[in-house]
């Protein structure tokens, strides 16, 4: 059944089960809205293709989206045989039509098995799954069907699964512990998925107390509850430290709360500890309930009905200090609020020439300090994994500062995580270090503690996102629970969402603090997530070691250019400071081009050294100059090839968009022409439209996400002040929709266009009554503001206003409509810290990719006694993306990126953000609120 899932998956174990599934749906008017290759799968062979059927579309008035998968490790159903009846088995689809006579005919001419029964037919479609074609709307949804199990029409599988909805599961979240911008967001999550499901939700305020408590704090939530949430920082439902849950007396009164209420699960968000406490809980469970019978505190048949708890994990801590998950909810945010008042710290620090030393939250985890030390250029950075290798540190900080100050520098930040030790495990204090640089360089200098501001303020964009699909995945993990499986975390690995046992998570959490105690520092640093070395590495290539002990020999040493292609991307700059500054640690020449490959053609280079990249990681736009005419189609490439040749380039690194990518794949073709492009060419993506293959993210997403999400506040917070507004306001992205997805999730928008849908008038319909039934169920004197999110490559017929006009014309006076177009505040302002981080990262691995393919024809040409050749390299893996897949840094070239290229349409075949789309939809309550509309237009 399509109702109240975000999607169907379906899984062919041969590509010819798979072709002709897709065939099957295609034959009833679905759609292909999207083609994909999954990389990390296990077998390279998985593919995905997302099947679209929209209203009324082919006498089918469902809305669903499948997903097909090509997975050979797949398990194949068998084929159900004719004589069995095909109504006393589980539906795969239920759709409804108004021709059944159409659907027969179809069925015949393609071929597929059908049972007939009255008002129903039931077909098998390739991979054996049984369709239900109904011309009565018998199942719309199974929420609050009483009269099924009275219907002699209705199939008893049917009545058994409403049976089951009436028996829903109720599942009680809190959170607990510190206070993570992003518990709000995990809270909607659940409590708006959770109904979805057929679940009830409760809401325990004030944490492990409300629970312990009872009462008023156990509150059974509503879809209205959460409305808001996700764009308040902190935990609305409240968090408190509660001693006595830590009695048992405490949890045998916490267990008969739950009890009493029904509550069989609980989904927690919180700490090591908190969640720790959580399974402490679970495990003791049955022995509580046992206790609780014996006093007659619960009935007999209250104790057998609730035997097991179900516990599920969701991390909310600032300090990203959680083994098992590549991030942690909260954490960006905190990550923002350090960025934000370092940069405006640096302002005054630029004044007066001063020094400022910022501590920074992290007692047993250095990843907010070595995350803001890379966002921020900081001069140093003490963290409790890796503290500094020298006995005399004191002395290495001096020589780092005063070494900074001789190169030009007016400003001294070094920042230190709570938790810092020396190898000693002595603690690095603030207030000593501060004494440190006054007493023997006698600068000028503050401390600034951030205290308890690094956990306030507006989630970012990632927080959100992230909290709601790991609050997904945890009412699902709760739905497919067993009283044997261990209590999961929800996670984050490689970009997806993981679920694993909790407690083995804690454990390698406490294996950290614990390698620290025992001085095994290189063991701590396994123990973070995969990305924490390599950034650590990074920071360090890019600000530390400035003093000749990365330096090449004489004869690996090159000249390396930059260059901007493309819109301007938030992140630009800090990959080109940090590409500057490891070049020149390593002995290369780096090389500036302004204005892009017109730049280049006219020769508008110049070199760059340390100090005059100084500042960058905070600049927004392009310093450099970006422009989007590419070589071999808008810039003559005998006159690139000539300057590359004159200038003795060795080595090139586009930072750009996918024009920037057009002029890869350019540069490659020319190859053959031109000997002098014969040299390492690499690509750092760099665009808000994230469309350009070879990676998760490009840099200036994250920074244009955040803008949206901004943007998108505010007209809210206008719309509902003016009661019953919706805003149409469109996004850029051009023919990729992952800004209106991510920001779709991020906002809470109603609905969403995106160029992999399209838009169309019955399209338009569903979403007017979709919005119908949303203000009929508001109250009049407390209505909602709500946004519709459009990209801008959606359609050149539904523009902002058309699609406007349609919603305040058809809406039938219940609300009105206007438009926002955000335009190019997209592409501006200060870059995201998490732009700013892949941008030193990328920008680290282009020089290494480019020495890479270079240090073997250097090493040649000096061991023969001759001059470098023009030609350096023809391997076609020397021309390539440096992109982010997953946790890793990957490198692929051009000639393995064309085959998953759309280059009409500018965008990869695949879309990992895909996946998300339907949950816009599903969060805003369409397919919940279904009734009222109908009732109106009728009166019309």
């Amino acid at each position: 059944m399509s109702q109240g899932l975000s999607h169907i998956v379906l899984r062919a174990t041969t590509p010819e089960d798979f072709e002709r599934t897709k065939q099957f749906y295609t034959a009833f008017g679905f759609e292909q809205i999207l083609d994909q290759e999954d990389r990390t799968a296990v077998s390279t062979s998985e593919r995905r293709v997302w099947l679209k059927l929209s209203a009324a579309s082919n006498s089918l008035t469902s809305e669903l989206t499948i997903k097909l998968a090509l997975s050979p490790s797949a398990m194949r159903q068998e084929q159900l045989p004719d004589e069995i009846d095909w109504a006393l088995k589980e539906y795969s689809v239920v759709l409804n039509t108004s021709d059944l006579t159409n659907i027969k005919t179809k069925l015949e001419t393609i071929g597929a098995p059908y049972q007939t029964k009255p008002s129903k037919i039931y077909a098998l479609d390739p991979l054996h799954n049984v369709v239900v074609f109904s011309d009565k709307p018998v199942i719309q949804s199974l929420l609050g069907q009483e009269h099924l199990r009275n219907d002699d029409n209705v199939p008893d599988s049917i009545k058994e699964v409403s049976q089951a909805v009436k028996r829903s599961r109720k599942i009680g979240v809190l959170t607990s512990g510190g206070d993570a911008p992003g518990m709000n967001a995990a809270v909607r999550g659940v409590v708006r998925y959770g109904i979805s499901k057929g679940c009830e939700v409760y809401g325990i305020y004030e944490g492990y107390q409300g629970l312990v408590d009872g009462g008023k704090c156990i509150r059974k939530m509503d879809w209205k509850s959460v409305r808001g949430f996700l764009g308040v920082g902190g935990t609305s439902i409240g968090t408190a430290r509660c001693m006595p849950f830590k009695t048992r007396e405490g949890r045998l009164q916490a267990a008969e709360n739950l009890v009493k209420r029904g509550i069989d699960s609980l989904i927690v968000c919180g700490g090591d500890g908190s969640l720790t406490g959580a399974d402490v809980f679970r495990s003791e469970w049955g022995g509580l309930v046992d206790e609780l019978k014996s006093l007659e505190r619960i009935t007999e048949e209250e104790a057998d009905t609730y035997k097991h708890l179900t516990i599920v994990g969701l991390v909310g801590s600032i300090d990203n200090d959680m083994s098992s998950t590549d991030i942690t909810i909260g954490a960006v945010t905190s990550l923002h609020r350090i960025c934000e008042s370092v940069d405006s710290i640096n302002t005054t620090a630029m004044s007066h020439s001063r020094a400022f030393v910022i501590e920074v939250m992290g007692r047993h985890c250095g990843w907010l300090a070595l995350m803001a030390g890379i966002a921020t250029g900081a001069d140093f950075v003490f963290i409790p994994e890796r503290p500094p290798p020298e006995d005399d540190w004191e002395t290495v900080l001096c020589n780092v500062a005063q070494r900074h100050r001789q190169m030009g520098k007016r400003i001294t930040v070094v920042i230190v995580a709570e938790g810092a030790i020396d190898k000693s495990l002595n603690p690095i204090k603030a207030e000593h270090v501060k004494d440190i640089l006054a007493d023997r360089l006698h600068l000028d200098t503050r401390v600034t503690t951030l205290g308890h501001t690094q956990r306030g303020g507006s989630p970012a964009a990632f927080d959100r996102i992230l909290a709601t699909i790991q609050s997904v995945e945890a009412v699902e993990a709760v739905l497919r629970s067993t009283p044997d499986t261990p209590s999961p975390l929800i996670g984050m690995s490689c970009n997806k969402v993981t679920s694993g046992p909790l407690m083995k998570a804690v454990e390698l959490t406490h294996e950290v603090a614990k390698a620290i105690s025992e001085k095994n520092f290189a063991r701590a640093m396994e123990l973070r997530d995969p990305q924490f070395a390599e950034e650590f590495e990074a920071y360090n290539a890019s600000t530390i070691l400035d003093d000749m002990s990365r330096r090449l020999p004489e004869h690996q040493r090159m000249t390396i250019a930059i260059l901007h292609v493309g819109a301007p991307a938030g992140g630009m700059n800090a990959a080109t400071r940090t590409a500057v500054r490891c070049a020149l640690n390593r002995g290369h020449r780096p090389l500036v081009v302004y204005n892009g490959f017109p730049g280049l053609v006219r020769g508008s280079i110049e070199e760059l050294s340390w100090i005059s990249v100084d500042g960058w990681t905070s600049y927004g736009g392009s310093e450099l100059g970006t422009n989007r005419d590419v070589p071999g189609i808008h810039v003559d490439m005998g006159m690139v090839a000539y300057q590359v040749q004159r200038h003795n380039i060795q080595g090139l690194m586009l930072v750009g968009g996918f024009e920037a990518y057009t002029a890869l794949t350019k540069l490659e073709e020319a190859r053959e022409k031109y000997p002098s492009l014969c040299i390492p060419v690499c690509h750092i993506p760099a665009t808000v439209s994230n469309n350009v293959p070879g990676t998760d993210y490009s840099l200036g997403s994250d920074t244009s996400l955040n803008a949206i999400v901004e943007s998108c506040d505010a007209i809210v917070q206008s719309a509902r002040s003016s009661r019953r507004r919706v805003f149409v306001v469109e996004v850029q992205g051009g023919k990729s929709g992952y800004l209106a997805v991510e920001a779709g999730l991020a906002t809470g928008a109603n609905t969403i266009y995106i160029p992999e849908e399209g838009i169309s008038l019955s399209r338009l319909q569903a979403d007017v009554h979709h919005l119908m039934n949303l203000y009929l169920d508001d109250d009049p004197d407390k209505s909602e503001g709500r946004i519709i999110l459009r990209t801008e490559g959606v359609s050149d017929t539904y523009t902002n206003d058309v699609i406007s006009n349609i919603l305040k014309d058809e809406g039938h006076q219940l609300f009105d409509s206007r438009t926002a177009v955000l335009g190019h505040i997209q592409q501006g302002g200060t870059p995201s810290p998490m732009d700013r981080i892949r941008a030193t990262r990328l920008a680290m691995r282009a020089i290494e990719f480019i020495e890479l393919h270079s240090l073997e024809t250097l090493d040649k040409a000096k061991a023969e006694g001759r001059d470098v050749p023009v030609e350096i390299t023809k391997s076609s893996d020397s021309i390539a993306v440096v992109g982010i897949s997953g946790v890793d840094v990957t490198y692929r070239s051009v000639k393995e990126l064309k085959p998953v290229t759309d280059m009409k349409n500018r965008k990869p075949r695949g879309a990992w953000w895909y996946e998300h789309r339907p949950l816009v939809d599903l969060l805003s309550g369409r397919g919940l609120f279904t009734s009222q509309a109908q009732n109106v237009l009728h009166k019309h």
